[in-house]
């Protein structure tokens, strides 16, 4: 067998099999079309290597005649499928250029078939010979064919058209691929057209020998798409590896999530479709093959929370995009449970709601502990009320006593009047007007103590600071002439109304004030005072102070006497200040102490104002 004949066999059999290999590339993924192109080309150009070998050892003219005729075909399809894959590969080229270019050597058929013998001749007069790789090839001479120059046209084109590519991709950035496909296809076809063109013109005289740069396009493209073959199955490689983490990430987290007991819920909104971890369902009471939806869900929470549910979760679509609650849901077999739950949505490129995830969590355990602690807190809040009346009742006695006693000699008094026979009736009624005065301020005392003992919850409404602090005054006045305490009370005009209970915060006051009294037990007489004074904060709250003049409270202590059981005092449990404070964050206020620079301590509580208090 000849070296030709091997060369070109081979050249063909390497395109046939990157042709097979590429398509089938793209048979599996439809969508690369540039490997279906590459295939054509691969198949055209390995078309063309064998009618090159066929004429080079053509014996007759006829013979040379038709293979040329037919290799024309393969041509046609080596540059249709070139420009295919320029536009589909490379993203580049004038798109009417590309279509000129098709257009035309599709059309050059025509003639290649039905004028002369090829497109090449009309006439081959005879077949000549010349030497190539050591052997005898053959060389046709004869008449050209005029449509040739359409042909010679074409080429060119083609040339401009794979420039202008070359071009496009270089300036958009891409250096890479202009210099090593766009330049290698465009070097080649170079090559290949100028060989055509200087054959034709007569300026050399060769056999066809085209298949050499068409074997040169077919390795840069080859080259190119082989590499971003071998990037993507390295690629998938890298996916399949991250899959399979992704998959055992996934696993431990669902692990996790099963053991921390919490459920997964996920709501395709475009679909309307509802997927749930068994975990979630168990919570739900809903079997494992329940169908779901988000109306039965609704049904299943307690009637009182359906609609603030149904709202939040409507507000999150629409807008806020994510929501966050503690509901009730009540089982088929009746059983309450308590959950948390807390969504997000997902949002697609445009902004559209897609998706909602959501964790939810049975916390019935926690809430049944928060009840009873809310239970106990105001058994004991009930308790501190009671302690400081306690400490209380020995003046409390004596303001009732007086009007009692006055009442009592009033009565005597009219008593007397009555006997005479002519009783003094004016005299009488200014009697019975000074009994009903007094019989109305105890009254007033009694109402004040039974509300301070009565056990209540925590009932938030509008409040007048100024009254607030006279209502409290009034219960300590007999305790300050007792203990010889004055009592300075600065409340600021025009103070706004706040947000609060008022026998809970009478509570907080009066619990202070007995303190600031214990504290300037000590003190000297002429120095006993107790200041209440209130003011409006920037903060949108009003700030009450009980001052007192004791001696203070040492540095180290001024976070440990709110701490529960905390006490200096000989007779005290250690829940006023504690008690105290937790009344006042109820209110979404703070409670504070602080020693003053001239002597003595301060303790501080905000309260908001009506419109911005805490409403919960």
């Amino acid at each position: 067998m000849s070296l030709i004949t091997i060369i070109w066999s081979t050249s063909a059999s390497a395109c046939i099999t990157l042709a097979a290999i590429h398509f089938l590339a793209w048979s599996r993924n439809r969508e690369a079309l540039a490997n279906l192109s590459f295939s054509l080309l691969a198949i055209g150009t390995a078309a063309w290597t064998f009618c090159e070998l066929w004429m080079m050892q053509a014996k007759t003219s006829p013979e040379y005649a038709a293979v040329l005729k037919w290799g024309h075909v393969a041509v046609c399809l080596l540059i249709v499928s070139l420009v295919a894959f320029v536009r589909l590969y490379l993203k580049a080229g004038r798109t009417w250029l590309a279509w000129t270019v098709c257009g035309m050597r599709i059309f050059l058929l025509l003639p290649n078939f039905l004028i002369g013998l090829n497109l090449n001749y009309l006439v081959i007069t005879r077949l000549a010979h010349m030497r190539l790789l050591g052997e005898s090839v053959a060389i046709a001479e004869g008449v050209p064919n005029p449509w040739i120059r359409l042909g010679e046209m074409n080429l060119l084109l083609l040339i401009i058209f794979l420039a202008d590519a070359t071009l496009t991709v270089w300036q958009r950035g891409d250096r890479h691929r202009a210099l090593t496909t766009g330049a290698g296809i465009l070097f080649f076809a170079f090559v290949s057209a100028g060989q055509s063109l200087l054959m034709h013109w007569g300026i050399i005289r060769l056999p066809y020998v085209g298949s050499i740069s068409f074997m040169g396009l077919v390795v840069v493209m080859g080259y190119e798409l082989s590499s971003e073959m071998m990037r993507a199955a390295h690629l998938n490689r890298k996916l399949i590896e991250s899959e399979a983490g992704l998959h055992e990430f996934e696993e431990r987290m669902m692990l996790a999530v099963d053991a921390a007991g919490f459920g997964i819920l996920v709501r395709d909104l475009a679909r309307n479709e509802i997927w749930a971890t068994s975990e979630w369902r168990a919570i739900f009471g809903f079997s494992d093959t329940e169908q779901l939806d988000f109306d039965r869900i609704l049904h299943r929470l307690h009637p009182e929370d359906r609609e603030s549910v149904r709202t939040l979760v409507e507000k999150a679509i629409k807008g806020s995009h994510h929501w966050e609650a503690e509901f009730r849901a009540v089982l088929p077999t009746g059983e309450v449970r308590w959950i948390s739950a807390r969504s997000r949505i997902e949002l697609d490129g445009a902004g559209k709601p897609i998706l909602a995830r959501g964790v939810y969590h049975d916390i019935t355990g926690r809430k049944e502990a928060e009840i009873e602690a809310q239970k106990l807190r105001r058994e004991i809040t009930h308790a501190g009320r009671v302690s400081l009346m306690g400490q209380l009742a020995s003046a409390l006695a004596h303001e009732i006593t007086q009007p009692l006693s006055a009442i009592l000699r009033n009565a005597e008094a009219a008593e007397l009047f009555m006997h005479e026979p002519s009783p003094d009736l004016d005299e009488i009624r200014t009697i019975l007007a000074d009994i009903r005065k007094d019989d109305q301020r105890a009254n007033n005392v009694i109402i004040r103590m039974r509300g301070l003992l009565k056990k209540q919850t925590l009932d938030k409404r509008s409040l007048n600071v100024s009254e607030l602090v006279d209502e409290v005054a009034a219960l300590v006045r007999s305790d300050l002439s007792v203990r010889h305490v004055n009592l300075d009370v600065a409340v600021a005009d025009h103070l706004p109304l706040v947000f609060g209970d008022s026998v809970h915060l009478q509570q907080v006051l009066l619990n202070l004030i007995v303190n600031g009294m214990d504290a300037i037990d000590e003190a000297n007489p002429g120095d006993r005072c107790l200041r209440v004074a209130a003011v409006l904060n920037e903060v949108n709250t009003v700030e009450l102070a009980v001052s007192d003049s004791g001696r203070g409270i040492p540095a180290d202590k001024l976070t440990c006497i709110f701490e529960p059981f905390y006490t200096t005092k000989a007779s005290g449990i250690g829940m006023g200040l504690p008690i105290s404070r937790t009344i006042i964050e109820a209110h979404g206020g703070k409670l504070w102490a602080e020693n003053k620079k001239e002597g003595g301590a301060s303790f501080r509580f905000t309260l908001p104002i009506v419109g911005m208090g805490v409403t919960k």
